[in-house]
């Protein structure tokens, strides 16, 4: 299989990267997890106001630190591309193709191979569309949200 890291040749530190990018949330979702982590206040207010603060800078930490761990990653070098915890050898890459609005919507909906990879973010909406040429590897496509969808698609056609 391509998409597999064990299988893959490990590559070189010093590979000059040719894109990359952090799916990170919208200022949006920062908001909502400090708000969250917040409202705990009140549930442990009665309790006692120290445990009620305390809860809510535990809940905030955690909360963050989830969002920053959870956050993927998107890489393209030379010879692999990766997209979260998957990699691809670019020799297994055909098609490149980007949307965004109404078409990305499509893509990541109605239009979606169930045997897709995905790698999409509700608070991103543009998607990159990677076509998998591997015989051996029965995913038909890569499905990645990206911020600068046209970059992305010019790095892995390069």
């Amino acid at each position: 299989m391509s998409s597999t890291p064990e299988e893959l040749p490990s590559t070189t530190p010093n590979a000059p990267v040719l894109y990359e990018e952090r799916l990170w949330p919208s200022f949006w979702v920062w908001v909502i997890a400090a708000g969250f982590s917040a409202a705990t206040i009140v549930m442990f207010a009665p309790i006692s106001l120290e445990v009620a603060y305390a809860v809510a800078v535990v809940t905030a930490v955690v909360v963050f630190t989830l969002l920053f761990l959870s956050t993927p990653r998107i890489e393209v070098t030379a010879q692999t591309l990766r997209v979260g915890r998957a990699r691809i050898e670019r020799k297994y890459l055909g098609e490149v193709s980007w949307f965004s609005g109404e078409d990305a919507t499509y893509q990541r909906g109605r239009g979606l191979n169930g045997l897709a990879y995905l790698c999409i973010r509700g608070w991103i909406s543009p998607v990159v569309r990677v076509e998998v040429t591997d015989p051996e590897d029965r995913t038909p496509y890569w499905l990645t949200s990206s911020r600068t969808p046209e970059r992305l698609a010019a790095a892995l056609t390069a």
